[in-house]
């Protein structure tokens, strides 16, 4: 491990759990606002996603290789006021709680009284849901006998493949583009709301991409301001490598990971989908960028090591989102249970272990942290 993952391991393990309440403000100001009233539902959620990505802070860590993050800074959680809405007891509660705590601040008890729980009391996906449950159900759940339903998140448990690295977000925009070119509002009922959905996934490809930018143009300003000729040279391939993605697939190892990486943090900023939103098979995932620059002598074993740690502490700074009650003592852990899937065998059923499936075991071994979480699928074609 070199000085630069031992000081970004270190701030990422000393980091302290709080609950930030930058999310949902601006999620708060969207809804508030006449454009929220005037759309569709999937379009509004759209929208909403796109004004959080607008204007949220930017983080840039020191030294770090892999930018974003989903809070104002490393374990900075949001919470997700649309879908679960905390109230002051429940803040307390886990600012008090002896295991697995989150600090909250006077300025975000205040956000919280004053403008999240006056606006979402009556709005909130769990509050409409519990409205519709008969009493038996509130009772069973208030009485321990289930926990959790998925009304205070989305559903997670999802593997993403390896399409995400073969296309960039305007790809897809052009595939959207040519579904609604495609959809016969004369005879198919659906029509409407399959267009409305088609237009939201064209809003949140642009927000994801506007996201990217907005690092590229962070970490130039930055690279400006740099006195490391050393730092200055990595913030400006940086700030290249955010132009490029998501906007358009990677091509080589560094754009991947932080391809992946702004996928990652849009979906878990969008909504909450603890847990186990993952990237999959990541050795079959990036062998192809690693094998293409490793012969043409562009990145060697050490370097792609040094940016897998950078990633793999970006996993790290994001604790799962708190729930709340009974949920929130079940559910007591701070991972968001994102699984790193090595080994196993290929589609035609050969050997899938390769070299960079080596070279992420050693990063776990090394990196030693909550996050991500990982697993080994075992076939007796393995070494």
């Amino acid at each position: 491990m070199n000085e630069r993952i031992k000081k970004l391991r270190d701030q990422s393990q000393n980091a302290i759990p709080r609950i930030s309440a930058e999310r949902a403000l601006l999620v708060t100001e969207f809804y508030k606002s006449d454009r929220a009233q005037q759309v569709s539902v999937p379009v509004r959620r759209a929208l909403a996603f796109k004004y959080i990505l607008e204007h949220k802070k930017i983080c840039i860590n020191e030294g770090e290789l892999i930018v974003g993050e989903r809070g104002p800074e490393p374990k900075a959680v949001p919470t997700y006021p649309e879908i679960n809405l905390h109230s002051l007891q429940d803040l307390e509660i886990l600012d008090t709680r002896p295991k697995v705590w989150f600090r909250v601040d006077e300025e975000t008890k205040k956000a919280y009284e004053e403008i999240i729980i006056p606006f979402w009391t009556g709005k909130s996906n769990r509050e409409k849901i519990f409205e519709n449950l008969d009493q038996s159900w509130k009772d069973a759940y208030e009485a321990g006998v289930f926990t959790e339903f998925q009304e205070q998140r989305a559903p997670g448990h999802t593997v993403l493949g390896k399409k995400m690295f073969g296309k960039g977000f305007l790809d897809l925009k052009e595939d959207i583009a040519r579904e609604i070119g495609q959809l016969d509002f004369f005879n198919d009922p659906k029509a409407y709301n399959k267009r409305e959905e088609l237009k939201a996934m064209d809003i949140a490809a642009d927000a994801i991409i506007l996201f990217a930018e907005r690092y590229a143009e962070e970490l130039e300003k930055r690279a400006q301001e740099e006195p490391d000729a050393d730092r200055k040279i990595e913030l400006i391939q940086m700030a290249k490598i955010c132009r490029k993605v998501p906007a358009h697939a990677p091509e080589t190892f560094h754009e991947a990971l932080q391809h992946y990486w702004f996928i990652h943090v849009g979906v878990i900023t969008e909504v909450n989908p603890w847990d186990s939103f993952n990237p999959g098979r990541l050795d079959q995932h990036l062998m192809p960028f690693y094998e293409k620059e490793n012969q043409a002598g562009t990145l060697d074993e050490k370097q792609a090591k040094e940016l897998l740690s950078s990633f793999w502490i970006k996993f790290n700074n994001h604790p799962a989102p708190p729930k709340i009650g009974v949920t929130a003592k079940e559910s007591s852990t701070y991972t968001d249970f994102s699984l790193i899937n090595l080994g196993g065998v290929k589609e035609d059923g050969s050997d899938a272990v390769n070299e960079m499936t080596f070279i992420l075991l050693d990063v776990i071994e090394e990196m030693r942290l909550l996050q991500p979480s990982s697993m080994i699928q075992v076939s007796k074609k393995n070494p």
